[in-house]
């Protein structure tokens, strides 16, 4: 075999063993052309969604592709074809140095004649994480992360990235852990407390207050404080996501402590009320 030919497949031997693209769980169709089109229809959570795994995201321009050997291409769904890609570095949004010159793999759609699309020139946004000892090289987090690159889609994302960064960043929700209602002093008056199920303990409380004749509020803590004075968390911001994406849709019905069924009644109807504030948790990568 020549030196060539064996350096490209060692080459793209040790990509594949640490790439995430053959995982076909996130696996979405791109546009073949690789066109910016409403920011690729990608919602706030779909952004998060990618970029919580990524650990270099960097805008690039694609400046040349090439095919593989069938052997090298398994995994590969239907339709779809893998590339080894290079693409010269823009601009990078997050992540230690990277090479002027990336390589990666990806697995993109078949154009209308079957054959793989020309991507060269084309801008795109890739969220990856880097390969040990070889700063020219990325792996993507999914399938999906090479997305086209437009002026919007990188104004949506670089708040994300600035969050994930943050010290104070709101952990990780994985569901309801204990809620109750205390009644107050006045008819229609008193608190639901609703804390949250976090990754090793880390503190979460939802509070929702009732007064009589006045509107229901409520609002999150992410400290040990549980602060009336809380409020719910501004859209498309993590704490927003952390919510509206983690919690279940209604309270378990083992997570109600209150002492009463009166209570635990207004427990799960102000519950039901803070999912109504969040709104859904919109995804579209497993649709499209």
């Amino acid at each position: 075999m020549p030196k060539t030919a064996r350096s490209m497949r060692n080459f793209v031997a040790a990509t594949l063993a640490f790439a995430c693209i053959s995982n076909p769980v996130h696996a979405q169709p791109m546009d073949s052309t690789i066109r910016a089109v409403d920011n690729n229809g990608l919602t706030y959570a779909d952004l998060v969604d990618l970029s919580l795994p990524a650990r270099v995201v960097v805008r690039a321009v694609i400046t040349r592709q090439e095919n593989l050997a069938p052997e090298l291409n398994a995994g590969v769904a239907p339709g779809r074809v893998r590339l080894l890609l290079t693409a010269q570095t823009q601009s990078l949004l997050v992540g230690p140095d990277v090479s002027p010159m990336l390589q990666f793999l990806a697995d993109v759609p078949l154009d209308a004649r079957g054959k793989a699309p020309k991507l060269k020139k084309q801008i795109v946004l890739l969220l990856g994480v880097p390969v040990t000892g070889r700063p020219d090289m990325i792996k993507l987090v999914a399938p999906d992360a090479m997305l086209p690159w437009s002026p919007e889609l990188e104004t949506r994302v670089r708040p994300i990235l600035t969050e994930l960064v943050n010290p104070a960043l709101p952990p990780r929700v994985t569901g309801v852990r204990e809620a109750m209602h205390v009644p107050g002093n006045l008819a229609g008056e008193g608190e639901t407390q609703v804390f949250l199920a976090t990754p090793d303990g880390k503190p979460g409380a939802i509070s929702i207050v009732r007064r009589p004749g006045e509107p229901t509020v409520w609002g999150v803590s992410f400290s040990e404080i549980v602060d009336q004075s809380a409020r719910p968390p501004r859209p498309d911001t993590m704490a927003w996501y952390r919510l509206a994406c983690g919690l279940p849709a209604s309270l378990p019905p083992r997570s109600l402590i209150s002492g009463t069924p009166e209570d635990r009644r207004i427990a799960a109807e102000d519950y039901a009320q803070v999912m109504r504030d969040l709104g859904r948790c919109t995804r579209t990568r497993n649709s499209r």
